[in-house]
């Protein structure tokens, strides 16, 4: 039998005596970074009630128990060392990456409302927002800039908005470009962040997609905890404030929180969407359970999942009766 130990691998019969050790160098750092692969891998660890001590002496790895015990002090510390430095972990990293996306979507928002109200006072025709507003008003500056070739140059000769003086124009343009590099770095970010889905958890980005995979991760705190969640706490995660109106005040309890947002719940009929939350929420739970711990990609489960919500679909094809029109229905006489 094989048991990885943090000093080295041991090969041992089922009695627990060891047949062959292969020992790692007593090179303290190297022995910190095995230990803590060993309690990520979780694979061939010890049996309960082994003594590691006792096999360390054994195979020759320490001469004495003080020994043994010198060497766990240092590889402890070293350990402790290295999870401080190694801290923010690639889905803390993820997490960390969708907290600045929600700030800049909310930073950006709140410039672009303020630049198209200021720049509507001196082009209030040109039907522009956001980035688009931007980019043109880096490109023009005052509506006169604006060429014969160009589309808007109809509204922009007979517009009916202030004239653009010089120095609010400067000022205007480095307010549009600052405008402008936000949505740019939102860009960056959406695209850090699908990248590092499909090295952190393909299998919930398969489902899911990048965003949502990433903000369920963001709203559970990590992948551990979102694979450690039920399929029960996954369905309503993001909708607490449902879920405490329903807890308090006796409300209906919420049938979906952030997976709303996935097109299988959102684009089915009201009175499927319940079943169908329940399905895409089981598989994500399967999913995040995948990615963390055996990390093995299952193209499959798409298929499955969308193969449950037809089954779903077709079984309730039609929304189900009110308790007013049931109480109306006829009632069929009994023959004697």
């Amino acid at each position: 039998m094989k048991i990885n130990t943090w000093f080295g691998v041991l090969e041992t019969d089922m009695a627990g005596e060891i047949l062959e050790s292969r020992l790692l160098p007593k090179n303290v750092r190297e022995l910190a970074l095995n230990s803590l692969s060993l309690r990520d891998g979780r694979l061939n660890l010890p049996p309960e009630g082994f003594d590691l001590k006792a096999a360390a002496l054994e195979s020759g790895f320490a001469e004495s128990s003080a020994e043994y015990y010198s060497i766990l002090h240092e590889i402890a510390l070293e350990a402790a060392k290295l999870q401080v430095s190694g801290a923010l972990t690639p889905d803390q990293r993820i997490i960390q990456a969708v907290e600045a996306l929600d700030d800049i979507n909310e930073t950006s928002n709140v410039l672009s409302e303020r630049l198209s109200e200021w720049y509507g006072g001196y082009f209030p025709e040109s039907g522009l927002s956001g980035e688009d507003l931007a980019l043109f008003i880096i490109k023009y500056g005052s509506r006169e800039n604006v060429g014969s070739e160009d589309p808007f140059y109809s509204k922009a000769s007979t517009s009916m908005g202030a004239k653009l003086e010089s120095a609010d124009e400067a000022l205007l343009k480095g307010f549009a470009e600052s405008v402008r590099s936000l949505y740019e770095r939102r860009r960056q970010l959406e695209a850090y962040i699908e990248n590092s889905m499909e090295l952190v958890a393909p299998n919930l980005k398969l489902i899911a997609g990048p965003m949502l995979g990433a903000r369920l991760i963001s709203l559970a705190g990590s992948l551990e905890k979102l694979a450690e969640f039920p399929s029960s706490t996954i369905q309503v995660i993001g909708a607490s404030k449902a879920l405490f109106k329903h807890l308090r005040a006796r409300a209906p309890s919420p049938k979906h929180g952030i997976i709303y947002s996935h097109p299988l719940i959102n684009t089915a009929p009201w009175w499927v969407r319940g079943k169908i939350a329940r399905a895409v929420a089981s598989k994500l739970s399967l999913a995040a359970r995948m990615d963390f711990y055996s990390r093995e990609i299952d193209p499959s489960i798409t298929e499955k999942l969308e193969a449950k919500v037809s089954q779903i679909r077709a079984q309730n094809p039609r929304p189900p009766l009110k308790r007013q029109e049931i109480e109306a229905k006829p009632k069929k006489r009994r023959r004697r």
